[in-house]
């Protein structure tokens, strides 16, 4: 296989196993001149393996501006370059994009070295609709997340998420409250060992007492529009009781106190029934 200078092989590894590498992602480490990945440490572990020996250059989120003029020297060197990340397909929820939009605007090609990725590995054992919208990692604070939840809510598709496994439960609390009805896969240690995947109503879930490693993927199912019909007439009719002894603002909070949903869209459904009683 013959590798040029003026491209970037962005390169995907194994998320777990290392017998997961494809043969072509070989061939182009090996004949890489430099290796472009998140921790040395871990990619060195991956190379030695397979009895690679190459230059690594690290590129994470705190040097990646920094470390950018340092892979364009590489570059204008005539070097062949690749990158990896320290699991799966490069980019995705990883540092990369400043450089590949660099190479992108300097006329480099960009070359995607297909293999492993936990969305598409998670995904494909779910048993969900395959129309799916991948988040990656959520905001780490609650005003944050909430926001971020109460929009992806309306969205009925399959959704996926990267979860810190120490903070799995923080995560799980928000899901509840926002996305009663639907189902939860939680996928742990894909391809190796320990590989697991809990399966469970969203509604029913208990917090985790686990103690997991690294990072999970988290997949809820699409919204089933019948029971989100069902969930909306429990909630109007309730609104119809309160509202005949209760404010807005205190039927709004009166309904959140036993139902696990959205408070924008109570608020709406509760706004809607009081219009209309006037």
């Amino acid at each position: 296989m013959k590798l040029f200078s003026n491209h970037l092989y962005i390169v995907s590894t194994p998320i777990g196993n290392l017998d997961d590498i494809t043969l072509r992602a070989l061939e182009v480490l090996k004949n890489s001149d430099i290796i472009v990945c998140a921790d040395t440490r871990r990619s060195i572990k991956l190379l030695s393996h397979y009895i690679i020996r190459k230059k690594l250059i690290s590129y994470h989120k705190f040097n990646e501006k920094r470390q950018l003029l340092n892979i364009i020297k590489y570059f204008n060197e005539g070097k062949i370059l690749s990158i990896i990340s320290d699991a799966g397909t490069p980019l995705l929820s990883d540092p990369g994009r400043l450089l590949l939009n660099h190479c992108l605007k300097n006329e480099i090609k960009v070359v995607p070295i297909p293999g492993v990725s936990s969305i598409t590995a998670a995904s494909s054992v779910s048993g969900f609709k395959d129309q799916f919208l991948f988040y990656g990692f959520l905001p780490k604070t609650i005003n944050e997340l909430e926001k971020v939840l109460s929009s992806l809510s309306n969205n009925k598709f399959t959704q996926l998420f990267f979860i810190p496994s120490k903070k799995i439960n923080f995560y799980l609390s928000s899901f509840k409250k926002y996305f009663s009805g639907r189902k939860i896969i939680i996928a742990k240690e894909i391809t190796k060992i320990h590989e697991e995947f809990y399966r469970e109503d969203i509604d029913k879930i208990k917090m985790m007492n686990s103690s997991f490693k690294g990072e999970l993927t988290v997949i809820i199912s699409n919204q089933d529009s019948n029971t989100k019909k069902i969930d909306e007439e429990k909630i109007v009719n309730k609104a119809k009781k309160y509202l005949k002894r209760y404010s807005l603002k205190d039927t709004v909070d009166l309904i959140l106190e036993t139902e696990i949903v959205n408070r924008k869209k109570v608020y709406n459904l509760c706004l809607k029934t009081k219009n209309e009683k006037n």
